[in-house]
């Protein structure tokens, strides 16, 4: 994952970016994910941790302070974890995957595609695919007869929608949710530049933790405003 951090990748201008924010699950050898990303550095570095539902206030709260090594002894400086909402974000990936594109003709014309649209690499072979839809939304009956909406497995595999789910967490925690009309503008700017904006280690304001539901929390409309940066 060190490597990975360090990685470019090229935009649709042709600008290198970095990993500006990188989620890590910490279902599995949580301690050792603890241990690497306090190597790393938490300013680019964030454990994550997924809860189902939809009674969150927030897509992603936190961080709390987890204060254990890879070997299991308790330390003073903690690691930062974040929990987060994958019921909300699962809705939303699968919102965005509805939304109408346009046409090579459109798009010849002067046409963009509409905010939040996802664009699949050209690597995406079938089995990925398959992992990304690998889940789908029912309403189920609980014991006391009242009804609630739950993610269930189509497959087994289904790491795809979890990858999605915590890169879309991590560009929370960057506060990328917060950014305003005019920092987006200057992004979209230095993207077409050429001026490699997003890099790693580059410092990003994390927002302000808020008590209060997020407008479009039901529809997982946590981007709001901002542009098509899933690109």
């Amino acid at each position: 994952m060190t490597a990975l951090c360090a990685k470019t990748w090229r935009h649709a201008s042709g600008t290198p970016m970095q990993i500006v924010r990188l989620g890590v699950d910490t279902g599995y050898e949580a301690p050792a994910v603890y241990a690497w990303a306090r190597g790393q550095g938490f300013e680019q570095a964030s454990p994550v941790k997924g809860v189902d539902g939809f009674n969150r206030l927030s897509p992603v709260s936190g961080p709390t302070y987890v204060d254990m090594t890879a070997g299991g002894k308790r330390i003073r400086r903690g690691v930062r974890l974040w929990t987060v909402a994958v019921s909300t974000f699962k809705s939303e990936t699968y919102r965005f995957l509805r939304l109408e594109r346009p046409t090579d003709e459109e798009l010849a014309a002067g046409s963009v595609h509409p905010p939040g649209t996802i664009h699949l690499p050209a690597w995406a072979e079938s089995e990925w695919c398959k992992q990304f839809v690998a889940e789908q939304l029912v309403t189920v009956k609980t014991k006391r007869g009242f009804q609630r909406l739950e993610w269930q497995k189509l497959r087994e595999r289904n790491e795809a929608l979890d990858c999605r789910s915590y890169a879309r967490a991590a560009a929370w925690i960057a506060g990328v949710d917060r950014w305003s009309e005019d920092r987006w503008e200057a992004l979209e700017t230095e993207l077409k530049d050429g001026a490699g904006a997003l890099r790693s280690g580059e410092r990003i304001a994390s927002p302000k933790q808020s008590t209060r539901p997020v407008s479009g929390a039901r529809d997982g409309n946590w981007i709001g405003r901002s542009r098509g940066w899933i690109k």
